[in-house]
């Protein structure tokens, strides 16, 4: 079969307006980037005086380096949706450059169930992620000119939070000394790199509504404390109108297309296991006031980023999904209990059945914590064996669990058509969304429900570092924010290595850090980074562009 860019290079799009018109969207809101790519003009309310139609989360068992096909599960599903009758629309994440070069690919759905422009998508795209960049990085750039020009705010260089970003996979940068040199070249202090998905900027343009909401949180983020120990915010600065003036263009959500013409919303990218995981209110509240029926997706598995968007997005954006698609592979299961993944083309009924037990306490999750109702999408592989396809489903069946198998790698929306008529029943069925914790709780209540309930841990291991900041945020007037829980994706602990569903485990909270503009509180786990690094043979090292300017090695 071809690979993923040559199926994509081979398709044929739909001029971007003939998209929009699926969706009642005029050509005078769109702003093209091209024939293929536009931003649509929208407002608040505008979306507000329009009816809802119907959401969809898609989300996923914890992943392996089997795969799993998230996101190629949610364009198939959109396309299937499309496919008998429905008017659809899907709303997703932008790629990052750093998982694009690195280890984990791009975000484009793969097969014949993919984005397209596919090239665009995962490279610059419409230019939002460095939009985000440079505006992150001119908050970091005042902070220091701020210092060296007299420092009236009395900010101290050691209690500096506000870190630069880069789009890239870059561990050099994770911690580093800045100004050093001459008087001019500014205060010689420690500083470092996030990449720029796992910014503040990002999560506040993911989580605002307007131009003048977004303002207000840009104001609100903290860049530091003085020698005082008092915050200094990104308004204290006078910053707030600069950084708002560059993202003016970045909030507006980008429209394209799938390889079977279904409008996708594309817009926003935080990380899941780093960041809240999810795309932006404003494109998933476009998608819902032009489609009746709307695909999303939230980062890595449903420990991570369905929690986020279910217990920060909904809550936040007053959104609640009227089903979920729980995505699992026989692969991926075989390796949760205990399978190489040299040997996942063999069948084996016993890591299968070890591995089972994660995805069951996924949909339990759903189901138990977050009172949703779940369908589990079996995406499947060539290599599957119906024995092992029998178990999966029986294992499922047992639980009164509704599981469809989808095909939509290699068929396209004719793999995914048994998946939508069950996904459109359920849509249909009462539901009534409930949260991991509740916002009167204390901060470490809430890291303790979502630790218990969410994991299936047995508690937490706090560093006297994360006790003293959970207290002080606590007297500063955060306490009831909700929480972002930094953790491996591998594993629901947060230990990669613990696969499956382990028990009777502590999460170690390492550090906490208040996000005061997006609105919530960040908690890192384990061992996790806001940079990450590249893996010995990055993906970098097989993408090339010919003399005709064709990109190839993209997946």
């Amino acid at each position: 079969m071809e690979t993923d860019i040559e199926i994509a290079q081979a398709s044929t799009m739909m001029p971007i307006e003939k998209i929009a018109e699926k969706l009642g969207i005029m050509e005078n809101k769109l702003e093209h980037f091209g024939k293929y790519k536009a931003k649509v003009i929208t407002t608040a309310e505008a979306i507000k005086s329009k009816e809802k139609g119907k959401l969809i989360l898609v989300t996923a068992i914890n992943p392996t380096p089997a795969g799993e096909g998230k996101t190629t599960t949610s364009v198939g599903l959109g396309d299937a949706l499309q496919k008998i009758g429905k008017k659809a629309a899907l709303a997703l994440r932008e790629p990052s450059l750093g998982p694009v070069f690195g280890l984990k690919g791009g975000a484009a759905g793969g097969g014949y169930a993919q984005v397209v422009p596919m090239e665009d998508l995962n490279l610059h795209f419409t230019g939002d992620i460095h939009a985000i960049g440079a505006a992150n990085n001119l908050v970091a750039a005042m902070v220091d000119n701020h210092i060296y020009q007299g420092n009236s705010l009395r900010i101290d260089p050691r209690r500096v939070t506000w870190r630069r970003a880069i789009d890239m996979n870059d561990r050099q940068l994770r911690s580093l000394i800045s100004g050093i040199g001459a008087h001019a070249n500014g205060m010689p202090r420690e500083d470092g790199f996030d990449i720029t998905v796992a910014s503040e900027i990002m999560a506040v343009l993911c989580l605002s509504n307007s131009i003048g909401e977004m303002k207000q949180k840009l104001r609100n983020c903290i860049v530091g404390y003085t020698f005082d120990n008092d915050p200094v915010s990104i308004g204290d600065l006078k910053a707030e109108g600069a950084v708002a003036a560059l993202l003016k263009d970045a909030l507006k959500p980008n429209l394209v297309q799938t390889l079977e013409h279904t409008p996708v919303f594309i817009h926003g990218g935080p990380f899941a296991n780093i960041a809240h995981g999810c795309n932006s209110l404003l494109a998933t509240k476009t998608a819902l006031a032009h489609a009746d029926y709307v695909v999303t997706e939230a980062g890595f598995g449903a420990d991570l980023g369905a929690e986020k968007f279910l217990d920060i997005k909904c809550r936040m954006g007053g959104l609640e999904p009227n089903a979920v698609v729980i995505v699992t592979t026989v692969r991926a299961l075989k390796m949760h209990g205990g399978a190489a993944k040299s040997d996942l083309n063999e069948e084996n009924i016993e890591a299968l059945e070890k591995g089972i037990p994660n995805l069951l306490k996924h949909v339990e999750n759903i189901q138990t914590v977050f009172g949703q109702n779940a369908v589990v999408a079996i995406n499947t592989f060539p290599k599957d064996t119906e024995q092992e396809l029998k178990l999966l489903k029986d294992a499922c069946f047992k639980k009164n669990i509704l599981v469809i198998q989808s095909d939509v790698w290699a068929k396209g929306s004719e793999g995914g058509i048994a998946l939508a008529e069950e996904v459109v029943k359920v849509c249909d069925q009462p539901s009534q969304l409930s949260f991991a914790y509740d916002l009167n709780d204390t901060i470490e209540e809430k890291i303790e429900k979502i630790v218990q309930k969410v994991y299936g841990g047995s508690g937490t291991e706090w560093t006297s570092k994360a006790r003293k900041t959970a207290d002080k945020l606590t007297a500063l007037g955060y306490g009831n924010l909700p929480v972002c829980m930094a953790k491996t994706q591998y594993s629901l602990s947060d230990q990669a290595t613990k696969i499956g569903r382990p028990k009777d485990f502590e999460v170690n909270i390492r550090e906490l850090s208040i996000s005061a503009g997006a609105g919530f509180i960040v908690v890192l786990t384990g061992n996790i980074m806001r940079m990450p690094g590249l893996p010995e043979k990055p993906a970098a090292e097989q993408i090339d562009i010919t003399e005709e300017g064709k990109i190839t090695g993209l997946f």
